[in-house]
């Protein structure tokens, strides 16, 4: 099997999924049983004075620093559940020591074999505000929506200023259902949640359109090369086509 390195940018969403990962092992391998699978972690807070410039060169070099500890503790593949994180891993630059999956591929497949033609998203506000999501979609024939700037603006600060921090409380998921439901009288078929923490606080059965949750679906994805299901990925960074 494949040993997994979880390059992780923003804590609650690697733990996920870390657990999701784990979970998968022992529903499929039996009782603790998993792939073997690395978590390395350098503090968001390091990158936070780039992000607030649009900087995403020291980003990348920063999670450069955790893919080559990650191979030096013998990964063979990773993946970052962290949709925002890979408007850095797409800046130009050498390539990564390990090969990666991508995360917005993997939901933009997913939205694919079901069948989805409008996906709403929601996001971080520099992923919504980016090209991440619209060219991922866009390359299976799907349109992206995202809601609009006042909504995309308390998405964001919900996340950054609650999520992030490991605090989901009622007012906010009541907010984010709200926008939800726009993105529905939209016409959106499905809702993509793509920052890792918001199925934390957004779950299926509240949501008011079928869920993409980003981070249980690539840490899927990575157990399926892991066990030799999928092939091991060939990114190794720089924006996809």
């Amino acid at each position: 099997m494949k040993h997994f390195g979880i390059l992780a940018h923003s804590v609650e969403g690697a733990a996920l999924c870390l657990r999701t990962f784990a979970n998968e092992g022992a529903r499929e391998l039996g009782a603790h049983q998993h792939p073997d699978v690395t978590l390395d972690c350098i503090a968001m807070g390091h990158s936070m004075p780039a992000w607030d410039a649009e900087d995403y060169s020291p980003i990348r070099a920063t999670l450069a620093i955790s893919v080559r500890r990650l191979a030096a503790a013998g990964a063979d593949f990773f993946a970052c559940p962290d949709n925002t994180a890979h408007l850095a891993l797409e800046a130009p630059g050498e390539g990564f020591e390990l090969p990666g999956l991508h995360i917005a591929e993997v939901v933009a497949e997913r939205a694919a074999l079901d069948g989805r033609r409008r996906v709403g998203v929601l996001a971080t506000k520099y992923t919504m505000d980016s090209t991440l999501y619209p060219r991922a979609l866009g390359a299976h024939g799907i349109q992206a929506e995202v809601p609009p700037e006042a909504e995309r603006d308390r998405v964001n600060t919900i996340i950054f200023d609650e999520l992030v921090n490991g605090v989901f409380t009622d007012s906010a998921r009541a907010e984010y259902v709200r926008v939800i439901e726009g993105l529905r009288d939209r016409g959106c078929d499905a809702v993509a949640l793509v920052c890792t923490e918001i199925p934390l606080l957004v779950t299926p059965d509240v949501s008011p359109l079928p869920t993409l949750d980003s981070t249980r679906l690539l840490a899927k994805a990575a157990f399926e090369v892991s066990v030799g299901r999928r092939a091991l990925p060939t990114w190794r960074g720089g924006q996809r086509p």
